[in-house]
């Protein structure tokens, strides 16, 4: 796997600085960051199984935009902005759905079939004839990788989704996720802070024997980060030797079933999956997850993701799926807080900037990705509001 991402070594001159504080409390910077940083970036929309069925949809919002990932008869997967045609209505309301086989818009009745193209306008006499392709529903750029559906709203600069992710797919692919099944539905939370503190928390390992107590039990002796490489990302542990000094732990490790279909150096390993800006897969013996975070507004972030299971599950699996999941739920928790305190540092005059280690290499490398993508980032000192999109364009050229 190493060799695959080629070089994740911690060179010994590098740069231990972070992005300077004011990258997180600018309103000028989030809107530049809106466009390039997502808009023009791969997201995970959901996973295949749920839209299971023809006429399935899920509704998504993020950073201003509206997005529908629907079914279609012929099986195939497709995204569209939530938008109608006519008079720019939302399509559908509710975050996920199902409609037997056509899209009715709830304004004037516009109706459209599962391909997206339009089928017909209400009182049809009061327009000039409407071209189905003309007046189709407008089109996301949509890729199915391993079960996970991704959408992007904008050309952007990473290549497919499979070109992007080949470093990872033969590792992913013993999970079979594209054969999972939903364990529980797409969760969200809302934190109060700016999206990069969630991220800056989320890169780095260095924190877990602090922090992280129950990880710490469970796998923090193997743990270890890799550094973002072509917006890629990897973090893997083992469970410890002699792991169970806590509840959910103990039982989780006497529990877990060897899963036969994974290779014995996959068997008891837990391994979070990155991918630039805001997107991880996380993998464990019993499930796969995905989960990210998109910004709201400046300081508050929405966080997101999804759990799938096998669809034969025995009990043992059942309950080591549970205990995986107090664990998560209390790391989340945990996370949350930290980012936190973070945040708050990044206003103080007293914050002098980050000051890393090398086990913090993850944080560096991801501000690194954000620095090609929006130069203005590297400057210590904010330019003005007004002129940041400015200031960006002519440091790019």
């Amino acid at each position: 796997m190493n060799e695959v991402i080629r070089d994740i070594s911690v060179p010994n001159d590098w740069d231990r600085s972070g992005l300077p504080g004011w990258c997180y409390h600018s309103p000028a910077l989030l809107e530049l960051e809106k466009q390039h940083v997502f808009r023009e970036h791969w997201q995970i929309a959901c996973h295949v199984c749920d839209i299971p069925e023809a006429g399935n949809y899920l509704a998504l919002d993020v950073f201003g935009e509206r997005a529908l990932i629907l079914r279609g008869q012929d099986g195939a997967v497709r995204a569209f902005h939530n938008i109608c045609r006519h008079r720019g209505s939302r399509l559908v309301a509710d975050e996920k759905g199902a409609c037997r086989n056509a899209i009715v818009c709830p304004f004037h009745g516009w109706v459209y079939n599962l391909d997206g193209t339009l089928r017909g306008a209400a009182r049809p006499r009061s327009f000039p004839p409407l071209d189905k392709d003309e007046f189709a529903l407008k089109t996301l750029e949509c890729e199915v990788w391993q079960g996970f559906v991704f959408i992007r709203f904008a050309p952007g600069p990473q290549p497919s989704v499979a070109e992007q992710m080949r470093p990872f797919e033969e590792e992913l692919s013993h999970y079979r996720a594209e054969e999972m099944v939903p364990a529980g539905g797409i969760w969200t939370q809302e934190s109060p802070v700016n999206w990069k503190s969630v991220r800056d928390v989320d890169n780095e390992g260095y924190h877990v024997a602090m922090a992280h107590p129950a990880l710490q039990d469970l796998y923090g002796s193997t743990y270890y980060d890799e550094p973002f490489v072509d917006g890629l990302c990897r973090s893997f542990a083992t469970y410890n030797p002699h792991a169970g000094r806590r509840w959910s732990v103990r039982n989780y490790v006497n529990i877990s079933p060897e899963n036969a279909r994974l290779p014995e150096r996959l068997r008891k390993a837990w391994i979070y999956f990155g991918l630039f800006p805001n997107c991880v897969i996380a993998v464990t013996p019993e499930s796969v997850q995905f989960y990210q975070e998109f910004p709201l507004s400046l300081g508050k972030t929405l966080l997101r993701g999804g759990i799938y299971r096998y669809r034969e599950e025995d009990r043992a699996q059942r309950l080591a799926r549970y205990l995986a999941a107090r664990i998560d739920r209390d790391t989340q928790a945990e996370d949350v807080q930290l980012t936190v305190w973070s945040n708050e540092a990044m206003t103080s005059n007293a914050f002098a900037g980050f000051y890393l280690s090398d086990l913090e290499y993850g944080v560096r490398t991801h501000h690194d990705h954000l620095r090609r993508v929006l130069p203005v980032v590297n400057l210590k000192d904010a330019p003005e509001e007004n002129a940041m999109a400015a200031v960006n364009a002519g440091l790019k050229e």
